[in-house]
């Protein structure tokens, strides 16, 4: 079985950087009105966790565009930015599109569900269109590995 990997190409991936840029440019925005307005000696708190927010908000939307899966025949490995992970076949349960709505906009994302332990979005599926066939073009071919690897 050869090995395959899942991943946002590369315009996702550029779009994925500027919604990025924009949100933490807002923030940082609304951190400079508040430092530059607010003269409450307890402002800094608010600003200084409203930064921390901003920067795990940051670094975590970097490690899902650069994060991929490679499917083979062990199983899922997982490689992000800050984790290396590896998933054997026999633990994965399902493959599931979770769609969720946020601020009226639909987001898509796959999971593995795992037999024992909590549910893992995978890295490089999250989309906003609701019927997105690389979305399930990335399914179907981890779906088939599976299938592929356990016998079924």
């Amino acid at each position: 079985m050869p090995d395959v990997w899942i991943g946002f190409n590369s315009v996702d991936r550029r779009r994925s950087w500027w919604r990025n840029v924009l949100v933490t440019l807002a923030l940082a925005g609304v951190m400079m009105a508040m430092i530059l307005t607010t003269h409450e000696p307890s402002k800094w708190w608010f600003v200084g966790g409203l930064g921390i927010l901003a920067a795990v908000a940051f670094v975590g939307t970097v490690n899902l565009i650069y994060g991929r899966v490679l499917l083979t025949a062990r199983g899922l490995e997982f490689r992000t930015l800050v984790r290396r992970r590896v998933i054997p076949w026999n633990e994965v349960a399902d493959i599931e599109t979770r769609r969720r709505v946020v601020r009226s906009r639909v987001l898509c994302d796959l999971r593995v569900v795992r037999v024992r332990g909590r549910s893992l979005t995978i890295p490089g599926t999250a989309t906003s269109r609701v019927m997105n066939a690389e979305l399930e073009r990335k399914q179907v071919a981890i779906q088939e590995c599976w299938s592929r690897a356990v016998g079924g």
